[in-house]
């Protein structure tokens, strides 16, 4: 007989893979195990997914299958659920500990970016502790010119405190807590337990634009060239990689960099940054890295990457980025590396960074911007998805079949020319040699379709690559946001209802304001790469494909004028 449990308080489900249950339902569960305070069942529908274990009671037991889980756990921020009717919070060992303690956790357990082409350098090997390097304080940095840092929190109480008080709002917390609101810290700053020390250097801006917010331009804009792709070898030759070198304008000095490089920055920046969209690197291959083909290609892909990189107004003067733009000593880059991974104002904290404009948005506004944002997204990606698809085969035509076909025109041409020559009269001569031209003109051409994807089609191909990981990110960018709005209105009803002070509701309004003006000037500065990608891409393609046609047209006229003599 499958294991069954009795629901014993409504559920709604939030997130793909979980399963809406109410209370009296029984459920069929997989196992009586759960994972992380969830577990898998169905119900009598055949409707199957993820429930919280403390919400459900295993028929035959005595008490919730969570119920010694959690037994010894401080109920920590939750004095206010004090009704025992209501549903117990979900995965609390996770966050009923210190924020400090649960900041020192995430710091030791950082992710580094895996799987990279090849095998790490001794210097990115290193991972021995280490003393405090010059220029910081307790682990803390100062700038070069001495300049001090001052704290930043969202805890309730006197700022500045050495003791912080956990909020006393009354908000819950999110059942799931993998979700992307989680993870982030979106929901960790709403709620008021974001502490961190901010530098002036470290502030972003958001300013009010002519169409909503915007992040404030680099005052010192540049560029960066990738160049001389070039293959490498260490350990006596026994492992090879390419190196590729990288020149910014506001530098001129060169720097050489490989792909996992690249790749240890992007899961730098990803992490770093929650609400904006970091773009992402050509795919990785696991053989034929070193051929020609493969390596003109991903340099092209990174050229895009950097692109984007270098007009982002955040992301071009981010302290990690720089450094792997300019750095060329050893030591200094290993201290550089340990300082982006020892960042502090990640997750919860990045949004300590965040100046927003002096007048609060309008959530519903703002809830309705993003709604339509979510909307587009959706149609941009499936017509990119289309496009691209018919881009692709459309090339593999030009390659394959327009170039077969033109080159079995050419040799019927030339067939007939040579059945011409038998003829052996003189005044024939100069008619055999323009059909034999006009068949090596049509063979000529089956070339020039085989060569023009990779000036044309390729290039765009490249672009809605690089758009489609875009798209690909901004679900958890607008799923951050939504989460915040979702605060914000559980907020007004517990006033409403007399259950949350005011001064609490409106410090969650603040933050939710600073989450949405940084989700808004994300999706407006998309919209302006956008535009000015597509622009540039659509009229280097009409402008290859004039060039090509012109160059088809003056072939044939050379084989016309062949004619003019016979």
């Amino acid at each position: 007989m499958a294991l069954q449990a009795r629901v014993i308080y409504d559920f709604n489900s939030e997130n793909p893979g979980e399963l809406s249950v109410k209370e009296s339902e029984i459920l069929s569960l997989v196992s009586d195990q759960d994972i992380d305070g969830w577990l898998e069942g169905s119900n009598s529908r055949g409707d199957r997914g993820l429930v919280p274990a403390s919400y459900v009671e295993i028929l035959g037991s005595n008490s919730t299958c969570a119920e010694s889980r959690y037994s010894n756990v401080l109920a920590v921020g939750f004095d206010h659920l004090q009704n025992f009717s209501q549903p117990p919070p979900v995965g609390l060992p996770a966050y009923a500990a210190p924020l400090q303690q649960q900041q020192q956790q995430q710091n030791n357990n950082k992710q580094h970016s895996q799987g990279s082409d090849d095998d790490w350098d001794d210097d990115w090997d290193d991972s021995s502790t280490v003393a405090d390097e010059a220029g910081t304080v307790g682990g803390r940095y100062l700038d070069s010119e001495g300049a001090s840092t001052y704290r930043v929190t969202t805890y309730a109480g006197q700022r500045g405190n050495a003791i912080q008080t956990k909020s006393s709002a009354t908000v819950g917390r999110n059942l799931n807590r993998f979700s992307t609101f989680v993870k982030s810290g979106g929901e960790a700053f709403v709620l008021g337990e974001a502490s961190g020390f901010v530098k002036d250097g470290d502030k972003i801006c958001v300013v009010m634009g002519p169409h909503g917010p915007e992040w404030q331009e680099n005052p010192y804009p540049f560029s960066c060239t990738i160049d001389d792709p070039t293959r490498q070898t260490k350990f006596k030759g026994m492992k090879s990689y390419i190196s590729y070198k990288l020149t910014p304008t506001h530098t001129q000095n060169q720097v050489s960099r490989r792909y996992k490089h690249f790749d240890w920055l992007y899961g730098r920046l990803a992490e770093k940054f929650p609400v904006i969209s970091v773009p992402h690197l050509p795919e990785k291959q696991a053989t034929g890295r070193f051929e020609e083909d493969f390596i003109s290609k991903r340099r092209k892909g990174l050229i895009w990457w950097m692109n984007h990189m270098t007009s982002h107004p955040v992301l071009s003067k981010c302290d990690v980025f720089q450094h792997f733009l300019t750095c060329t000593d050893e030591k200094a880059w290993k201290q550089g590396k340990r300082k982006a991974e020892k960042d502090e104002l990640v997750g919860a904290n990045f949004f300590l960074t965040i100046s927003p404009p002096p007048a609060p948005l309008d959530f519903q506004e703002v809830e309705s911007k993003i709604d339509g944002f979510k909307t587009f997204t959706k149609r941009m990606d499936d017509s990119a998805m289309q496009l691209n698809a018919t881009v692709s085969e459309f090339a593999r035509k030009q390659m394959g079949g327009f170039r077969k076909e033109y080159q079995k025109v050419g040799m019927s041409f030339k067939a007939l020319s040579q059945a011409f020559e038998m003829d052996q009269q003189t005044y024939s001569s100069g008619l055999n040699l323009a059909i034999s031209f006009t068949g090596d003109a049509y063979e000529a051409i089956g070339e020039y379709f085989y060569e023009q994807p990779g000036k044309d089609l390729d290039p765009v191909m490249d672009l809605l690559a690089l758009y489609q990981g875009h798209l690909a990110n901004f679900p958890d960018v607008i799923h951050v946001q939504k989460g915040a709005l979702t605060k914000v209105k559980e907020s007004q009803k517990h006033v409403e209802e007399g259950k949350m002070d005011r001064a609490q509701a409106d410090g969650i309004n603040d933050r939710c304001n600073i989450i949405s003006c940084a989700t808004l000037a994300e999706i407006q500065h998309f919209h302006h790469i956008r535009v000015r990608d597509f622009k540039a891409q659509m009229q280097h393609y009409l402008q290859q494909q004039i060039a090509f046609f012109h160059k088809i047209t003056g072939k044939l006229e050379e084989a016309l004028q062949k004619y003019d003599n016979v």
